[in-house]
């Protein structure tokens, strides 16, 4: 008679880890969503460049989706940098500013609260969210303070990290943005 119940324990504990692993698979998946990563070099400008100068972006959706951590670190660029942002754009194909990374210029001014870009290589952290995505990209649909599809482009391919330097100030390094 003990075994029926031995059979049923069984069967539930198998079931609770069958849900318990589905439930960690699917945390993973949300949590790569979350994470997103660049690497940057000339060949990915437009048009193509070859140039010395690399570079890495790293960002982190928060928990509760409203900002975003990042990390740009750039190196051996060609010449000071000037600037870095986050385009609105496809591979191949350059688009507007959604949200700046860091600035150097003075005319014309960053958006307040823009931190400095290192001239000459080096590593940046900082946050964004909704009040830094600006206007540069409202003609392509992403209108000032879109937070929310400023992070879908980001997830679909279509946003990408440029750094543009006094030689090159249309870009000297770019990387298209995608899950990480």
């Amino acid at each position: 008679m003990r075994r029926p119940g031995i059979l049923i324990g069984a069967i539930v504990a198998f079931l609770l880890g069958t849900i318990g692993s589905a439930t960690a698979d699917s945390n993973r998946g949300d949590d790569k969503a979350k994470k997103f990563r660049a690497d940057l070099k000339g060949f990915e400008e437009i048009p193509t460049l070859s140039t010395p100068g690399t570079g890495r972006f790293e960002a982190r959706l928060s928990h509760d989706g409203q900002s975003v951590d990042y990390e740009l670190e750039y190196q051996d660029t060609e010449s000071d940098v000037l600037q870095a942002h986050i385009h609105l754009g496809a591979p191949a194909f350059n688009g507007g500013i959604m949200v700046f990374l860091c600035s150097n210029l003075v005319d014309p001014a960053p958006p307040p609260g823009t931190q400095p870009c290192p001239a000459s290589g080096g590593i940046i952290q900082g946050t964004f969210s909704a009040a830094n995505v600006i206007g540069g990209a409202a003609a392509q649909g992403v209108s000032p303070g879109e937070f929310e599809e400023v992070i879908r482009a980001m997830r679909a391919g279509a946003a990408y990290a440029n750094v543009h330097t006094e030689t090159r100030p249309g870009g000297e390094i770019r990387g298209q943005i995608n899950n990480d």
